[in-house]
Parts: structure tokens; C-alpha cells; sequence
């Protein structure tokens, strides 16, 4: 035993050793260790005082990156403008790892950094008195979009229009005399059975309403009407439709969005932050820093805004894969849902109307975006109007107030708290089990009211949406509403950067150049039909060459003429109709379009020019082909002007063939009435 612990025991000379090697190195250990960070510090010290010597145009747009996912590595200097792949997937990894827990607490970095020096952030309040919507429509047969339907309806329209028969037309109620308020830092619900006017209310006040409709009635932003801003571009509308052209990916139709949208007033907040922050010298965070030039800078091919909306509707394992359509695969229908609310998220609006975002989301998705949309608007000072089907308990949960619409009417606009307070004052009570969504929307209807009556002691009858408007008017919540309505906004409390005067996000000739790079993108990936189409020519340039082979065609008679024009007519034939493809091309992108055209991404004519001049060297091509195999075969005038004046007429033929059958396709709209 005495022999074990001797074993176990350190002798002296270990016990000498040991001392004199941390009386000798222990302390140069510790010394190098913070020699070392002090070197670092200083390195960044040096860094930011590089910056800080820079013109106000070049600190917008460089910045110190950390190298690496970690928070602990060295740093070097970047340009905003100019980040890879890798650069930014890093960047978010550390300022957001888990979207659960840590993108509040990024959002409220940002917020903090802003409020540091005393900016402060727009806010936009939305209010809308006395709005009624309504439509003329033929019923019963007349409605059916049948020839004589159609032939009969304009012959009475334009009866109608000279006071001669008056119109076969019924009137349609939509909206019915509705008000109400938006308020800024404030997720609203809205609610309301199918057919009760969601789709309209939403598209009124994104004043995105179709001009058919009749209208009548006030909305205003911040005090200003409709016709003082242009609210396309202030305000975000998100349809409950997804339309997407299927040849992108995700990624890539995220990015022509966040491109053509533009970075709003975000460059202004910026220099203007950067140099409240020199005054005050005050170091922000790297990272964050970073995030706001590169979200901050307009004209890049990928934006870190694309990244992080990726990463905040879980899209990232979708990235890369093409949107898809009937005809390609692509993502699954939940997650083209996502691409539809991330496509206008991505833009730098403050106010957001949502339609319907959850159709085809799983309860747990649709929370964890309503979360992360709440986080937005609280924090950053959003305005968001959300319609949701049904949503579940712990996302009714997330949103402040709610709006009831019911019949194009609203029967309860105010606090989440305070609605089930309101439907007990007039005699109905929810369930203890019952979800409070699905009993707003089964309370105002005829066939499900009764099982929610109350007071037993009084016999049930059916309460009216109007009868429950009225003892809204008269609940508190309905006279603190009335009494805000009643007292206007005050327009010199309005943010100068919170409505957008400006009609397009940037400028026409970036415009240009972002919808050239599509087309051209969108050609590599139909690569096919144009191949195909050279290929046809060849083929049928073969044909032709039997068909009318001659070395040297005779001029003795009216006959030999015959042969002459028969040639030139079976050319101008086949190269005419050889662009027939871009009828079928033009229709299917024509829904994407429209929906791109009415949210002002571009004017018609930047998606219309590089549409037509991309496609000439593919006329050149598909000319050339013909011209070459066929023109000597046939037997025509040797002599190389002829050839050359040939060419370039059927050059001018295919040309205006191409832009007829885009024409036809545009005007069509549809592959049956396009083709016929």
C-alpha cells in the first residue's frame, strides 16, 4: 500500500520542475494571450479609423466583415455592394442561426442602433370613411361568356352609352358604407365568411382597385389622399394567387423583385445614421452595419434582403429549385405560397395588405410567419392588414386587433381583447373549446348563430349583420373609433419618407437592364424552343430546295414566272410563321406581367423592348439558315447584292411576323382566341 502511494505521489523534481515552469512561462503565457487581443483591437481600431477618413459616399458603402460563421475571427474590409455567396450566407448565420429565437433579437438590434442617435423611423396610418364598392354585372344566362352573349352585350353597351335603351346591368353591392383605421405598430386580422368582401377591401386601400368598379368614399394615408402619393409603391398588396413564371427559382424571382422594387428611403436613414454616428462617434456593431449598407445599396445582382426573407419563411432548402407550373416541377404548393409573400416582402414598403396567405400552409408555417411578421411590425414600426382563413388559436393569439367583415359590412374593429366582450353585450358567447376565429366567422352567419345564443331566459332570434353594425356604433370600442374618424390626422406629423412620390423604385434605365437579364435568362432556359426552331428551318430549307431546284431558272414564259413567285411566297411563308412560338411564349408570362405592371416593378415598354431586341441575332440565325441553303439551289440572280437585299427582307418579314404573334398573344390573352 505504502509502495502504491508512492507511485501515486509527484517526486521533488517534478514538483521543482513544474513551479519553475510557470514562474518561468505561466506569465508570458497569459502576457502573449492579451498581447495578442490588444494587437487585434488595435488592428480593428486602425480598420475603423480607415473608414471613418473615407467621403460619406464611400462609408455607405464599405464595411468591416467578420471572416467566418463565428463571432470570433479577424475582420476585413468589404464593399456593401460587392458580397458573395458565401459572405452573405455567413453574415446571416451569425445574426440569425435559429429564426425562432433570434430574429427579434436582430430586429431589435437594428431598432437600437437607429434609436442610439435619436432617428426617427416613418410610420404609415391608413383610414377609410363612408367606403362603398360595388359592380354592374349581367345574371342568370346573359353572364355566360357565350358569342351571342358577347355580340348582344356590346351592341347594348353602346346603346346604353348613347342614352338609347337604358342598361340590362344589375348593381352589385360590395362594400357598403365602411370606415375605419389601420394604425401603424399594430397587426390587424382580418376576418369574414367567403364572399364577404376581404379580396376588395384590401385591394381599396392598396389602391389597387380595378377601374370598373364603382367607387365611392375616402382612404388616406397619414392624412394625404390617394392622389398626393403613389400608393402602389408605399403600400405592399400580397394576393391570395400565386403567380410565378415556373422557368425561375426561387432565389432568382425573389431577386428581380428586391431589384426592381429598390431600396425606398433605406440610403437616406442610412447617411443619415452614419453621420449622426460620426458626430456622436459612436461604433456599431460590424455585422449589423454591414446588413444595413448591403440592404441599403441599390443595382446588386443579389441582395442580403433576398437572403434573409429566404431564411425568415424557411425557403432556404428550396433556393435553387425552379418555381415550376403544369408543365415543369417545381416547389410544392405550400412553399410557392411563401415565394408569393416573400416577392413583395423583399421591397422596402411599411405598409403590408395580405390576402390569404395561409392557404396551403400547415398551421405551424403560417404561425411562424405571422410571428416573424409581428416582430417586424412592432419593432420596425410596419402597418400590416392580414386576411387569414381560419387560422389557428395560437396565431390569432399574435395579432392586436381584429376586423370582422360580414356581408361588405363591418360588424368589429378594435382590440383582440375586447371583441368577445362586444358579441356577449349583444347575446352570444363563445365556447370554452371553441376557437375565438372560428366563431367570429360562424357568429354573423344564419345557419350557425343559434348554438352560440346565450341568454336563456330570452327566446332566440336571428341577429343581422346590420343590426350588429348598429350595436357596434354603440359599444365603446365602436365610439372610440367613431371619435378618431371624427378627428382628422395631422399631415405635419407624417414622416417625409413614410409616402413614396416616386413611381418606380429606380430608375428607368436600371429598369432596363434588370428586365434584359431576365429575358435573357429566361431564353437560356427555353434554349430549347429556339434550337428547335433553327433545326425546323433546316429541315424545311431542305425540302424547299428540292421542291424548287433549279441552277438556272428560266425567264421564257408567264410559267417560268409561276415558279419565281411560288419560291418567294413558300420563303416569306415559312419564315413568317416559323415565329408563331411567341404567341404560346407571350400568353403564358402575360399573368406575371400584369401582376408586375399593376405593382409598378417596370412600365410596359422596358418589358416589352428587351423582348424584341434580345430575339434579333436569333433572326439572323434563323434567316441566315434559310437564305444560305436555298437562294443559289433555287436558281435566283448570283450576283451577291440580290442575295444580300433578300436576306434582309426576310430578315424584316421574320422580324415583323415575331412582333405580330406577340401582338396577337397580348391581345388574345388566351391559346384558343390567339390561335383561331
Amino acid at each position: 500500500m505504502d509502495q502504491e502511494s508512492e507511485i501515486y505521489k509527484p517526486s521533488s523534481s517534478f514538483r521543482a520542475s513544474s513551479s519553475s515552469f510557470w514562474r518561468n512561462n505561466g506569465l508570458e503565457l497569459f502576457s502573449n494571450s492579451a498581447r495578442q487581443q490588444d494587437e487585434e483591437e488595435d488592428e480593428e481600431a486602425l480598420k475603423l479609423a480607415a473608414l471613418e477618413k473615407l467621403s460619406t459616399y464611400g462609408r455607405l458603402k464599405k464595411g468591416l466583415l467578420l471572416v467566418g460563421a463565428s463571432r470570433s475571427g479577424a475582420t476585413s474590409e468589404v464593399d456593401a455592394r460587392k458580397l458573395g455567396f458565401e459572405e452573405r450566407k455567413d453574415l446571416l448565420d451569425r445574426l440569425i442561426k435559429d429564426v425562432d429565437e433570434d430574429n427579434e433579437k436582430f430586429l431589435s438590434k437594428l431598432r437600437d442602433r437607429i434609436d442610439r442617435v435619436g432617428i426617427e423611423l416613418p410610420t404609415i396610418e391608413v383610414r377609410f370613411e363612408n367606403l362603398t364598392v360595388g359592380a354592374e354585372a349581367y345574371v342568370g344566362s346573359r353572364s355566360l361568356p357565350t358569342f351571342f352573349n358577347s355580340f348582344i352585350n356590346t351592341l347594348q353597351g353602346l346603346l346604353n352609352y348613347l342614352h338609347v335603351i337604358p342598361s340590362k346591368k344589375k348593381n352589385i353591392s360590395i362594400l357598403q358604407n365602411v370606415s375605419g383605421i389601420i394604425k401603424p405598430c399594430r397587426m390587424t386580422l382580418l376576418l369574414g365568411p367567403p364572399s364577404s368582401g376581404k379580396t376588395t377591401l384590401l385591394l381599396a386601400l392598396a389602391g389597387k382597385l380595378n377601374s370598373s368598379l364603382k367607387f365611392a368614399g375616402k382612404v388616406t394615408y397619414n392624412g394625404h389622399g390617394m392622389n398626393e402619393f403613389v400608393p402602389q409603391t408605399t403600400a405592399a398588396y400580397i394576393s391570395q394567387y400565386d403567380v410565378h413564371i415556373g422557368e425561375m427559382t426561387v432565389r432568382e424571382t425573389l431577386e428581380f423583385s428586391a431589384r426592381c422594387q429598390g431600396v425606398g428611403s433605406r440610403y437616406e436613414m442610412l447617411s443619415e445614421l452614419a453621420r449622426r454616428e460620426k458626430t456622436a462617434n459612436i461604433k456599431p456593431d460590424p455585422d449589423i452595419d454591414i446588413f444595413m449598407k448591403a440592404v441599403s445599396t441599390q443595382g446588386q445582382e443579389a441582395s442580403v434582403m433576398t437572403n434573409y426573407i429566404l431564411k425568415i419563411l424557411g425557403l432556404e432548402i428550396c433556393a435553387d429549385t425552379m418555381v415550376g407550373d403544369e408543365l415543369v416541377r417545381g416547389i410544392s404548393g405550400g412553399q410557392r405560397k411563401r415565394v408569393t409573400t416573400g416577392e413583395m416582402l423583399v421591397g422596402p414598403t411599411n405598409a403590408l395588405f395580405m390576402d390569404e396567405i395561409s392557404t396551403g400552409l400547415d398551421s405551424s408555417t403560417t404561425f411562424q410567419i405571422v410571428k416573424s411578421l409581428r416582430q417586424f411590425v412592432h419593432i420596425l414600426n410596419g402597418t400590416a392588414l392580414i386576411s387569414l382563413l381560419q387560422p389557428a388559436p395560437e396565431t390569432y393569439e399574435l395579432f392586436d386587433d381584429v376586423m370582422l367583415l360580414s356581408d361588405g359590412k363591418i360588424v368589429y374593429q378594435g382590440p383582440r381583447e375586447n371583441v368577445l366582450e362586444f358579441f356577449e353585450s349583444v347575446g352570444f358567447k363563445c365556447p370554452e373549446r371553441k376557437a375565438v376565429a372560428d366563431f367570429l366567422q360562424e357568429v354573423t352567419s344564419k345557419k350557425d348563430q343559434q348554438q352560440y345564443w346565450m341568454r336563456i331566459n330570452e327566446p332566440y332570434r336571428f341577429v343581422t349583420v346590420s343590426e350588429f353594425v348598429e350595436a357596434f356604433k354603440s359599444f365603446h370600442i365602436g365610439r372610440s373609433l367613431n371619435e378618431n374618424l371624427a378627428s382628422p390626422f395631422d399631415k405635419t406629423k407624417s414622416h417625409p419618407a413614410a409616402l413614396t412620390t416616386r413611381k418606380y423604385g429606380t430608375t428607368t434605365k436600371e429598369l432596363l437592364r434588370i428586365c434584359s437579364i431576365r429575358e435573357i435568362l429566361l431564353m437560356k432556359r427555353n434554349s430549347f424552343v429556339y434550337i428547335f426552331k433553327i433545326l425546323q428551318m433546316l429541315i424545311i430549307a431542305l425540302v424547299s430546295m428540292t421542291i424548287f431546284f433549279r441552277t438556272t431558272m428560266h425567264r421564257r414564259s408567264l410559267e417560268d414566272g409561276y415558279v419565281f413567285v411560288g419560291a418567294l411566297f413558300f420563303s416569306a411563308t415559312i419564315v413568317m410563321f416559323n415565329g408563331m412560338s411567341e404567341i404560346s411564349m407571350t400568353i403564358y408570362k402575360l399573368p406575371v406581367f400584369y401582376k408586375h405592371r399593376e405593382s409598378l416593378f417596370f412600365p410596359p415598354w422596358v418589358y416589352a423592348l428587351p423582348m424584341w431586341i434580345l430575339k434579333i441575332p436569333i433572326s439572323f440565325v434563323e434567316v441566315g439558315a434559310w437564305v444560305l441553303i436555298t437562294y443559289y439551289v433555287t436558281g435566283y440572280d448570283p450576283n451577291a447584292s440580290r442575295f444580300f437585299k433578300q436576306y434582309l427582307l426576310l430578315l424584316f418579314v421574320n422580324q415583323m411576323a415575331g412582333g405580330l404573334f406577340r401582338l396577337i398573344g397580348a391581345v388574345g390573352r388566351n391559346m384558343i382566341i390567339a390561335n383561331t
